[in-house]
């Protein structure tokens, strides 16, 4: 429950941005703040960026915050507080909990920006009630979080949610991990690019309704030509994204009988593209899923959008360090 007055503030850290914004108990947004990040800078340049917003947030407001929460697009080391490694930052092993919380002087947590947005939509967007859940994020790359009996599953080193990195395909194509086949390596976004390039490079005859979108530079194709190109009755497109509808069913229901959730909740930038996704990964869910696992599932599109993230971290924060003052 909610306790009316309190706030916290609630981060979204990525490779290309900083959005940030004071969160009240009930998930409203206000004072949000976008700044493009410092990468160049480093780690130091940026952390100040973070400060001196987390500052002007609070100097705008005669209370103070209960906490920050900060969802980062890495692997977090959630005891230490450390981000051990943020690609899109260029980030190794780099202290952001405890040089944060000492500069602003309050308490901060750290999360994986993907599971900041789980709880975004656990506790305010289409998750909210439930206490079994999975999310599933399909945007550039796939990744969630998972919700099992009222906790957030963490895992024994915090990565439990690498949703994306299921394997469907032996033999398949290789993923950015190292591993093939993977199921974001088969329906994220950058996949679906590659897979279009690829198909169009080899036949640009079938491929000219999509390089006509694109001045003819094949090597433009991305996930967005291609769900357009879609809508407009294109065969090689509508080809293509079968092909990731089957992949994202077998994910989904490797997912459900593996976790047994009562709410799938799919979201991301591939999903709000092409949003008859959904109702063809639940149909496809309900008829080769276990009967047991699939007969309470409801499949729900994510509520919160863009805002999951910054709502998450802050709901995080709230529920943190609320909790902890009792």
């Amino acid at each position: 429950m909610a306790i009316k007055g309190l706030w916290s503030i609630g981060v979204d850290l990525g490779g290309t941005k900083v959005e940030m914004a004071r969160v009240d108990g009930e998930g409203k947004i206000d004072q949000r703040m976008v700044l493009p990040t410092d990468v160049r800078g480093g780690p130091s340049t940026v952390k100040a960026q973070i400060i001196a917003a987390i500052r002007d947030i609070e100097n705008k407001t005669d209370s103070r915050p209960v906490g920050v929460g900060i969802g980062v697009a890495g692997q977090i080391d959630a005891q230490q507080g450390v981000v051990r490694f943020a690609p899109n930052l260029g980030w190794h092993d780099v202290s952001l909990q405890s040089d944060l919380s000492q500069a602003v002087a309050l308490p901060v947590v750290i999360t994986n920006d993907v599971r900041a947005a789980t709880w975004g939509e656990w506790i305010h967007g289409a998750g909210k009630g439930s206490q079994d859940l999975v999310c599933l994020f399909v945007g550039t790359g796939i990744g969630g979080g998972v919700v099992s009996g009222g906790q957030m599953l963490s895992g024994c080193s915090n990565t439990a949610g690498e949703l994306g990195h299921i394997t469907i395909n032996l033999n398949g194509l290789p993923c950015h991990c190292g591993n093939k086949g993977c199921l974001e390596a088969c329906a994220g976004g950058w996949a679906i690019a590659r897979r279009a390039q690829e198909a169009i490079r080899l036949n640009p005859v079938a491929g000219v309704h999509m390089l006509n979108m694109v001045d003819g530079q094949h090597e433009a194709v991305n996930a967005k030509i291609v769900a357009q190109s879609s809508r407009e009755g294109d065969p090689l497109a509508q080809s293509i994204l079968d092909e990731v509808f089957q992949a994202l069913l077998a994910g989904t229901v490797s997912i459900v009988n593996a976790f047994n959730p009562c709410r799938l909740i799919l979201g991301g930038g591939v999903i709000e593209g092409l949003p008859e996704l959904i109702y063809r990964i639940a149909r496809g869910i309900h008829q080769l899923a276990l009967e047991a696992a699939s007969g309470p599932l409801q499949v729900l599109p994510a509520q919160l959008h863009n805002d999951a993230g910054v709502i998450g971290a802050a709901s995080l924060a709230m529920q943190l360090f609320t909790s902890e003052n009792k």
